[in-house]
């Protein structure tokens, strides 16, 4: 096991695109981290110079204290698993997870050794004379994971492992990894645009964006307080409503206007966020997460607290319900939201010319709200977001900064 650190590293290939910039990160011995973002964000390239599978154009990079930057990829002690499970289809399960030692010439009653003991950790025991084409999606993965875990590398390092397995054996994997990582104690770096597994899997998730890192935290901190834009909309499923509002009132009585509707905030918000006081009569984003709104029809709902509309959409999910609906207020249309459309395949620009935005509401399955049907949705109002307009940055304490951005480049 050990730490690993990145350290101002960037990359730039030869055509002048530039893939990664600036990136620290510090891997403690034996952490589980996750780095997450959109596809393009950096967040392979970043995985791939740890391993030396890229050059480094900038930085450094260390494992277990040393400089690694101009060390062959096959001297880092580090094992990959990646997306594809590149196991050899003519070996038998056992060799291809001891293919590696067998080229390290170690002898034939410790390769077995290992392999066995691999096998019991990955419940492959009964499988290791099968070939792979014998296997199910998930244990060829497991496969591919035993002939990383045999080597007793100082990390593990993997590239979206499970991307090819359906959802159900994405759920069963993910809770295998966790155990398998949780029992060795392995430092592991885990690439994924998933960010589901970002959350359930990873001790600390890096988001990235444009090849910069956007905020490092424990899973929960992120959801709760998400440094930027971006980060509060990429973070969460469904993701979190994004609208443009107006600040009102004083510091003993805030009010939040949202499209002709007015929220009555609680002072507890501007005693967490200070900031806030200094935005009263201005617009802000306003951050709203679909489990903080509910039917009113179903729980008290204080005057100031809820938002009238129509049920344009409605998801039974077994567990919650999903009601689509919309608001006449400012869509938030900012560099950090159109990546976000653009990852989800959507198009931001799609209500401009009218002040429409669509939001969505996690509500119980005990709601009888139907599509056309008017709804009032009530708000915790104690759990709102709010965001600068212009740098995007999370509004908390006076002291906050921006996070460097160069969305212009």
């Amino acid at each position: 096991m050990a730490e690993v650190d990145l350290t101002s590293v960037g990359k730039v290939y030869p055509d002048g695109t530039r893939a990664v910039t600036d990136l620290d990160l510090h891997i403690a011995d034996g952490e589980f981290l996750v780095l997450v973002g959109p596809s393009g964000c950096g967040k392979t390239t970043a995985l791939r110079m740890v391993a030396g599978l890229e050059d480094i154009s900038e930085g450094e990079v260390t494992i277990g204290g040393r400089v690694v930057n101009r060390v062959p990829s096959r001297d880092r002690d580090v094992a990959m698993v990646f997306q594809s499970y590149a196991l050899y289809p003519h070996l038998s399960v056992r060799d291809n997870i001891g293919f590696g030692l067998s080229l390290r010439k170690l002898p034939k009653a410790e390769i077995r050794e290992k392999v066995d003991r691999a096998a019991r950790t990955l419940g492959l025991t009964d499988y290791l004379d099968k070939k792979p084409r014998n296997l199910s999606g998930g244990q060829r993965q497991r496969v591919a994971m035993g002939r990383a875990i045999v080597r007793e590398p100082q990390a593990f390092l993997m590239d979206e492992p499970l991307s090819n397995l359906d959802a159900k054996l994405r759920v069963q994997m993910r809770a295998e990894i966790a155990r398998i990582q949780r029992d060795l104690g392995v430092t592991t770096i885990y690439v994924t645009h998933d960010q589901t597994e970002a959350m359930t899997l990873g001790d600390r998730v890096a988001v990235m964006k444009k090849g910069r890192l956007q905020q490092v935290a424990a899973p929960q901190e992120l959801y709760d307080r998400p440094a930027n834009l971006f980060v509060a909309g990429f973070i969460g499923s469904p993701a979190m409503n994004l609208v443009q509002g107006t600040l009102s009132g004083d510091a003993a009585n805030p009010r939040l206007e949202i499209g002709g509707q007015t929220l009555t905030l609680p002072a507890e918000v501007l005693t967490e966020r200070p900031a806030l006081a200094s935005r009263l009569g201005g617009d802000v984003v306003v951050g709203i997460r679909p489990e903080d709104m509910e039917d009113s029809e179903l729980v008290e709902t204080p005057e100031g607290s809820g938002l009238a509309s129509t049920a344009d959409l409605v998801e039974a999910m077994g567990s919650d319900v999903l009601v689509h609906f919309a608001i006449e207020a400012s869509q938030v249309v900012t560099e950090d939201t159109k990546e976000l459309a653009r990852d989800a395949g959507t198009d931001v620009l799609g209500h401009l010319e009218s002040p429409r935005t669509d939001l969505v509401a996690r509500f119980s399955p005990r709601t009888r709200v139907k599509v056309g049907d008017p709804v009032t949705i009530r708000v915790d109002t104690g759990r709102l977001h709010f965001f600068d307009i212009e740098s995007g940055a999370s509004i908390w304490g006076t002291d906050d900064a921006a996070p460097a951005r160069e969305d212009e480049e």
